[in-house]
């Protein structure tokens, strides 16, 4: 069983605490890019369109079968 740490957080870190941010050595990115990392991602791109043409070709098709007969499920 592993041994209790009863040590805080800063006596924990002590040797790397106060150590300056470290510098990117990439230049920094714009607030759009930055964004657009976080925008809703749609894989299958024109998916929900087709979707929706085929809910409405089969919506037509309905409306044009043959009523059932009376008294078919009952």
């Amino acid at each position: 069983m592993p041994k209790e740490d009863n040590r805080t957080a800063r006596e924990k870190y002590a040797d790397i605490i106060d150590l300056p941010r470290p510098k990117s050595k990439h230049p920094p990115m714009s607030l759009t890019d930055r964004g657009a990392q976080f925008a809703p991602f749609a894989a299958l791109t024109g998916f929900d369109n087709a979707i929706e043409d085929t809910a409405q070709e089969n919506l037509k098709e309905m409306d044009n079968e043959k009523p059932l007969e009376r008294g078919f499920f009952d």
